[in-house]
Formats: C-alpha cells, structure tokens, sequence
C-alpha cells in the first residue's frame, strides 16, 4: 500500500472504500508543498480540486461587504476543503491560506468525477458517508446558536483544543495566532465580549492567550464550562 493511499485511508470521507478503491484514488490525487502565508485558492475561483492536508495549518476566510477578513475556520492534518466537496460545482466559497507550511493531496474534480463512473461503488459509499457527517453538523450547529455567548465562547475554544490542540505536561497549546477580533468573528460576538469572557478566564488561571496562539492550563475546568 502506497504512502498516499495509507494517507486517504485515514481520511473519513473515504472510511468505507476498500483496498483497491483506495489505490483507484490514490492515482488521480497529486502531491503539492505550499509555504507559508500562500493561498490555495481566493473565494470566487472557479472550483477545480478537492484538498486534503497531509501537514500544516490552513486558514480559511471571507472578505466582508467592508474589506474586514471574517475567519471561518482552522483546518490541520487529515481534512479536507472546501467542505462543499466534490458534488457541488459552485465557484470556491472562501479563501484558504497556508498557516504554517504544508503539503497537501489535491483530488481534481473531473478525474474524481471519471473515477466514480468507472467505479460507481465509490460514489455510493462517499455520498453515504457524507450523509452522516451532514446530519452530524446539523446537530452540532443546533447545539451552537442555542449556546449564549459565554458558552459559545468555551465550547470553541475546546472545539480548538481537541481539533489543533497539542498535550505537553499537562498543557493544551493551541499553535494559531489568531486576535481577538478575528476570535471574535467566528463565534458571532464582539471583540469587546471576548476580551471580558478571556480575561475571567485568564484570572482563573484557566488559559492564556498572546501573539503565538492560546494556552489552555485547566482542561477540566474549561469543560466544566460549556
């Protein structure tokens, strides 16, 4: 079994392909570097691939009616983006920008599009998987917007914890620098509401947060707030 086939078993989206699947897809997919501060694509490129990071941060975000950037989200090793995936053909919907250096798997869409006539077996098994993982983050989206603000907040921050989160003596560090605005922008608050709710959380001794990303010194506590 190939490195980039022992790679794509690993990625969720293709948990149910067997053996010879993988190897079908691991032979359209291609192997790119990306240093640091590069984009991968801008929002409004015409959709050409599906990526999927083997190493490295990837930031991705939107350019509001005012010019402001509006973060969606943070991605590390094993996902994929855009998550409109391969069944939507609409142009990018975000900009994604390399955080720190990274090597991706990049799926072009019309060789998958190929691949799944050929082997119409992938196509039901991805489409299954898919299924799940929407109904998934419907019930997580649910869970969110009925949070109040203070929550919100908490919940993110393990969210960030569990998904970019690195253990060591007891610590979580969370290697993004990242503002308080731009904190701000994806839990729907205002930087003002993040400061006071990081402050309380720092004079508990719970986490800390400076220009190379976030601390977090009291997991157990932090939980115990959601």
């Amino acid at each position: 079994m190939s490195s980039m086939t022992t790679f794509l078993k690993k990625i969720p989206l293709f948990i149910e392909l067997d053996e010879a699947e993988l190897e079908r897809l691991a032979g359209i997919s291609i192997s790119r570097s990306y240093r640091k501060n590069a984009n991968v694509f801008m929002e409004g490129d015409p959709k050409q691939a599906v990526f999927f990071i083997h190493k490295g941060i990837i930031k991705i975000y939107k350019i509001d009616s005012e010019g402001n950037e509006q973060i969606v989200t943070f991605l590390k090793e094993g996902e994929m983006f855009p998550h409109t995936g391969f069944f939507d053909s609409t142009p990018y919907p975000a900009t994604s920008t390399v955080v720190e250096a990274a090597e991706l798997f990049v799926i072009p869409i019309q060789a998958f599009e190929q691949l799944m006539l050929d082997m119409p077996t992938i196509a039901i098994k991805v489409m299954r998987v898919m299924s799940e993982k929407i109904r998934e983050f419907q019930g997580k989206l649910q869970a969110f917007v009925t949070q109040d603000v203070n929550r919100r907040i908490v919940s993110f921050l393990v969210r960030m914890a569990d998904n970019q989160g690195v253990r060591t003596d007891g610590e979580i560090k969370i290697n993004i620098p990242m503002t308080h605005q731009e904190f701000a922008n994806m839990v729907g608050t205002t930087r003002e509401t993040v400061n006071r709710v990081m402050n309380n959380l720092k004079k508990e001794g719970i986490i800390e947060m400076n220009r190379q990303g976030i601390v977090i010194y009291n997991e157990k506590r932090l939980r115990e707030l959601m």
